[in-house]
């Protein structure tokens, strides 16, 4: 039995596969982000889900691909766990831009691959190797024009009363705004930056509005000037998108590259359906 899994940082779709490639079961797990959570916690999310559970012994090969695997280290710190958890696995752990770049460029063909969802992400696909010029620093330093950054800056104009009076009416209908509260999910809580992506609900569902528009056009231009045209051959090839935040917001993200001489490739919510059909030939 093979195990794909997409995992951000809120949840994980998982697909098991037979050895000719047709799909046993599908299920889906809170996310495991190695950046923020410790063994026990990745281990209790694992055993949560009774069909994963109930099939660990019988899987023979593990395909991770996950937000946080950037570094040796994450990826090793989940291996070591995927490997006690499923002891007859070969276990391979990779990071969410290469289930991104399988899912969107089938052909193997040179790009660019973002992902916008809870976190974000931009690397430079070669045809067989991903390759980034920047070092993640996580969602606190980083992580622009994603559900957890546009999160964070909604409540920043909330409680510091830069946003309009009619959006500022429906935000407190949709969320408990309470400053104890937003401290109690940043501090004591686990995965402070899906909370915060939590928000980014809000943001989408009022994308026409004047406020809205320019606060996500602007955020998407940090994301071209910060990630995107640090690649010398960005305006030359197609830039493809995965995550909630680049499904949601197509058409402001196409109006963004557009006016930076950009080519947008395709935008797919989740990888792991094209991830099915790449694995069954790899």
């Amino acid at each position: 039995m093979k195990l794909l899994v997409d995992s951000g940082s809120t949840k994980a779709d998982w697909i098991a596969l037979d050895d000719n490639g047709n799909k046993l079961f599908t299920t889906q797990s809170l996310g495991l982000n190695p950046e923020v959570l410790d063994k026990k916690e990745v281990l209790e999310r694992l055993e949560d889900r009774f069909d994963i559970y109930q099939n660990r012994k019988a899987v023979t090969h593990l395909f991770f691909y996950g937000a946080g695997c950037g570094t040796d280290r994450m990826k090793n710190f989940l291996a070591s766990i995927f490997k006690e958890f499923f002891p007859n696995a070969e276990i391979v752990v990779k990071e969410d831009t290469y289930a991104a770049a399988y899912a969107t460029n089938p052909s193997n063909e040179k790009a660019i691959i973002s992902i916008l969802g809870t976190g974000s992400n931009c690397s430079y696909f070669d045809g067989e190797e991903l390759h980034q010029k920047i070092q993640s620093l996580g969602y606190m330093a980083m992580d622009d024009c994603s559900g957890n950054r546009f999160g964070r800056s909604l409540i920043r104009a909330y409680h510091f009363g830069k946003m309009p009076k009619h959006l500022a009416e429906e935000f407190e209908k949709e969320y408990d705004l309470d400053p104890d509260v937003i401290k109690q999910h940043l501090y004591k809580e686990p995965n402070p930056n899906a909370y915060l992506a939590t928000f980014a609900k809000f943001l989408i569902q009022y994308k026409d509005d004047v406020f809205i528009n320019v606060f996500v056009k602007k955020a998407m231009q940090k994301f071209v000037d910060n990630y995107i045209t640090q690649f010398e051959n960005c305006r030359e090839i197609p830039v493809h998108f995965v995550g909630s935040i680049a499904f949601y917001l197509r058409d402001e993200l196409k109006t963004v590259l557009e006016q930076n001489g950009l080519i947008l490739g395709n935008v797919l919510r989740r990888p792991i359906d094209g991830l099915i059909e790449y694995h069954k030939v790899n």
